[in-house]
């Protein structure tokens, strides 16, 4: 066995882990897997994205989905997809959910002509994170320069 495969052999062995954390953090707080990682380009316009897309959504009047119990039959089914993507925001999701931003049925936020792009922002914002954590995932495992 020549040294490049013991080394491909090892960075394998130990890459999961750290490619899962990678991911992880990159999930949680956009953008901070890549700055683990010390790509800070990337770290700075895919987090920075993220989080310009997330309060732009929210400003705009967006509403963050959830599946609350409050639906009945296949309504709480049509719920999951938007919800899935906007817990993409990680934190952001998290933080918003805890203090209630986003998630009220407000009359005001809906009257206002803005508020299905500020849905479209804070959807965007979740796929777009889902992208980054997995690029940072990929990087972390080797498989990507």
């Amino acid at each position: 066995m020549s040294s490049a495969e013991v080394e491909r052999i090892r960075n394998h062995e130990t890459a999961p882990t750290r490619a899962w954390m990678m991911g992880l953090a990159g999930w949680l707080v956009p953008g901070l897997g890549h700055l683990l990682l010390g790509r800070w380009v990337r770290a700075l316009l895919l987090g920075g994205t993220v989080w310009l897309c997330f309060l732009s959504g929210l400003w705009m009047g967006g509403h963050l989905f959830s599946v609350g119990g409050n639906e009945q039959g296949l309504s709480a089914l049509l719920q999951l997809p938007p919800m899935i993507a906007n817990l993409g925001s990680g934190i952001l999701y998290i933080v918003s959910w805890l203090f209630g931003v986003g998630f009220a049925d407000d009359p005001a936020h809906a009257a206002r002509a803005t508020y299905e792009y500020g849905n479209t922002f804070l959807l965007v914002a979740g796929l777009l994170n889902y992208l980054a954590m997995l690029d940072a995932f990929d990087i972390a495992a080797g498989r990507k320069a």
